[in-house]
């Protein structure tokens, strides 16, 4: 049946019939009669064939059907249709309407074949413009894949770049770190440098000294020996042999006056200085302030015990040749006085680090020393030191923990408790000489102080780390023992 029905589609019977019915009605009045009726016979003719066309589609659908599809609408249609082609009735349709409706029907199929028609070509537009959009998106998709590809190249450069210039940077900060050390180690000559050029001019001004003092005792040993007319008794004494002050002595009260200032300089600046480079690795202000103390108490210690030793170097060179006028001990003096650049200053701090390491009432952070405080006790130990050369040395006052506070020694810090009697712990030591108080100290009174010392003195003994006991080699100058007679 399909095929038939393919068939009589691919003839286009139809629209051949229509086709000649339109070139007849052109041709009506123009032909003859036999013309005319040639024409119908041949319509009547391929209309025929097309019935029967159709009747054998119509029983072959039927065939498929089986034997009961398709009854009721023969019954309905078919069947009615041939009683009246058949019949000799008229019918009540007539020619002319059949006519109208046969050209009607041919108006609708060519409506709908130029519908077809144009559909199928808006089709076709349809396709080319999807065509050229899925062409412009491919082409746009590839872009957008050189686009990441070039970027994947900027960023591989970039970092490449970045790895490099890193590199660079490091580099130059090692290259500076090693510049710094180097300048470092280059100031470091130059004071050494400057130590010997200070030494040697004190060696020359020594010299000369001892050369116009051995020029004078050998003038007065001449004199001595040369016989004189006058007898002895009469002789008149030797200026050589009056009381005249040595340098030490001339100079005690401004000498005096310049370490209290000095002493008071370390409270306002230097101890200051301290306080805010500890707060930068501890938090706790009552442990800084402790830390500042104890280093102030240990570098007087530390410097009137090397003072006493220094004394006693010098008292054992300068005893054979001493001859006077002024007594052994105003020599000692007064040679320290002309000399304290001589004072071992950073054996004194390292004896500080090395007695705060192992002091049981304050701690430090493992990964930082106390060498970070090492300029203040430097000055400080330099400080003592002179104040040891002074007719009346001056020293530090006494304290204990939970000790009884005496406005004529402390004064009370800003946080302290006013009416606690006791004192929790110190700030800054006060400056004695003799009984008497020169410089005050400050002092922090809280109540339950007593407590609070004993808690702090039982606690045990933090072990100093390898850098806090090791860092330093104790670089001592020569002792005043080891100089030359000359030089003495």
């Amino acid at each position: 049946m399909a095929d038939s029905l393919r068939r009589l589609v691919n003839t286009s019977s139809f629209s051949v019939l229509q086709d000649k019915l339109e070139s007849w009605y052109k041709d009506y009045h123009v032909i003859s009669c036999d013309q005319n009726l040639n024409r119908c016979c041949e319509l009547v003719e391929l209309t025929s064939k097309i019935q029967g066309q159709l009747f054998t589609i119509l029983n072959f659908t039927a065939r498929e059907g089986g034997h009961y599809a398709g009854v009721d609408v023969l019954k309905s249609r078919l069947l009615p249709w041939l009683g009246t082609c058949f019949s000799m009735a008229t019918s009540s349709v007539t020619n002319d309407t059949s006519l109208n409706l046969i050209q009607e029907s041919v108006e609708k199929e060519r409506k709908i074949r130029e519908l077809s028609a144009s559909h199928e070509n808006d089709m076709q537009k349809m396709e080319t413009q999807l065509c050229s959009t899925h062409l412009q998106l491919d082409s746009v998709k590839q872009e957008l894949a050189d686009a990441h590809l070039q970027l994947d190249n900027t960023k591989n450069m970039s970092a490449t770049t970045l790895l490099a210039t890193e590199d660079e940077i490091l580099q130059l900060k090692a290259e500076l770190r090693a510049s710094r050390d180097q300048v470092e180690t280059y100031k470091r000559k130059l004071d050494v440098l400057d130590d010997y050029e200070r030494q040697v001019r004190l060696l020359r001004d020594e010299v000369s000294f001892l050369t116009a003092e051995k020029s004078m005792l050998q003038e007065r040993l001449v004199r001595s020996c040369s016989p004189s007319p006058l007898p002895r008794q009469s002789r008149p004494s030797s200026p050589l042999k009056s009381e005249s002050p040595t340098r030490a002595q001339l100079t005690n009260s401004s000498r005096h006056a310049r370490l209290v200032s000095r002493f008071s300089d370390l409270y306002a600046v230097e101890r200051l200085e301290a306080q805010s480079l500890l707060r930068r690795y501890i938090d706790d202000l009552e442990m800084v302030q402790r830390i500042i103390f104890i280093a102030t108490v240990e570098a007087f210690q530390a410097a009137k015990l090397a003072y006493r030793q220094f004394k006693l170097r010098v008292k054992k060179t300068l005893s054979p040749s001493h001859l006077g006028p002024e007594t052994l001990e105003d020599s000692v003096v007064d040679y320290i006085v002309r000399n304290l650049d001589l004072y071992d200053v950073q054996a004194s701090v390292n004896d500080v680090i090395n007695a705060m390491n192992v002091n049981p009432r304050i701690s430090f952070p493992p990964e930082v020393d106390f060498v970070l405080i090492n300029s203040f006790i430097r000055e400080t130990c330099r400080v003592a030191f002179a104040m040891q050369t002074l007719d009346s040395p001056l020293d530090l006052a006494f304290t204990s923990g939970g000790e009884l506070y005496s406005d004529n020694k402390y004064r009370r810090s800003y946080d302290s408790e006013f009416t606690a009697p006791l004192v929790a712990y110190h700030v800054w030591p006060a400056l004695v000489e003799g009984d008497g108080v020169i410089v005050k100290g400050e002092a922090v009174t809280r109540r339950g102080a007593l407590w609070r010392s004993r808690s702090r003195s039982c606690s045990p003994v933090r072990s100093g780390s390898p850098t806090r006991t090791l860092g330093f080699s104790r670089s001592r100058s020569p002792s005043p023992g080891r100089l030359s007679a000359s030089r003495l």
